[in-house]
């Protein structure tokens, strides 16, 4: 089988990210980047089904010259191949032109049985990226994937199990296809020191746009139908207070303050 992996690299979010005033953008300077964690669980799934059914794992990612890092990381971990998108023609891109040069760059590749997503980024948390792909490649989309049940590669079908809130879906799709897993579904593996050491030495292809059969026109901010109109950060918690004594006591002491509130009347 030949799968791909989809990865992005984002901000750590234990990092004390600030905003600029003026341009309502984030002030990323400094702030250390991370592989998106949803994605790591992407990795692991796609080389535990190489491990099973045999052949190769490609990751892919679009971004700055320093995403590279997050394809090191997939490589220290186990993957084959790894590309980088990299184009000033793909910047300020939205999840619609996102998705539709990593389709094309899956595309490229040729040849792919199965693509795998996280099933969100956390410095954006749309989920849109994996179906988008799916759309544009024109094959069936697995969401919200916890466990693989089945793949007969022979036969081009796979059997998944889809983490819903009333419960869990098996859902069972013919192969090409793309799904997005959930952080139930493996845990990710350590990078080998060997692993490392190979993935450092291992010279990564940088792909742009002409690279691509790609319309121009539909790339970066150009190609992006939506855009932020304003980024701020939510108010500051004020601090709480915690009240003591008998249940009775404490009950009338709540009930005093969210009449003083005016939060009851």
């Amino acid at each position: 089988m030949k799968i791909v992996v989809c990865v992005k690299q984002v901000p750590d979010t234990a990092a004390d990210i600030k905003i600029d005033p003026e341009t309502s953008t984030l002030m990323l300077d400094g702030v250390e980047h991370i592989t998106n964690p949803f994605d790591e669980f992407a990795i692991e799934e796609a080389l535990l089904t190489r491990e099973k059914h045999g052949g190769e794992v490609h990751v892919i990612t679009m971004g700055p010259p320093q995403a590279v890092d997050v394809l090191r990381n997939a490589l220290a971990m186990g993957a084959d191949q790894a590309y980088l998108l990299c184009d000033t023609a793909f910047a300020g891109a939205d999840t619609l032109a996102t998705s539709y040069t990593l389709s094309k760059a899956i595309e490229k590749i040729g040849g792919v049985d199965l693509v795998v997503c996280g099933k969100q980024a956390v410095d954006g948390d749309t989920a849109q990226v994996g179906p988008s792909i799916a759309t544009y490649l024109k094959i069936p989309q697995l969401t919200y994937v916890s466990k693989v049940r089945e793949i007969d590669s022979e036969k081009g079908r796979i059997v998944v199990e889809r983490m819903l809130e009333g419960g869990i879906q098996a859902v069972e799709s013919s192969l090409p296809a793309l799904m997005t897993v959930v952080k139930d579904i493996n845990e990710p593996r350590l990078p080998s020191l060997l692993g490392i050491r190979k993935a450092a030495k291992t010279e990564i292809p940088t792909w742009t746009a002409v690279d691509l059969p790609v319309d121009q026109s539909r790339l970066g901010l150009d190609g992006s139908p939506t855009w932020v109109a304003r980024v701020s950060r939510p108010e500051q918690r004020r601090g709480g207070e915690i009240l003591q004594g008998e249940i009775p006591e404490v009950v009338s002491q709540l009930v005093d303050k969210l009449l003083d509130a005016k939060v009851l009347k």
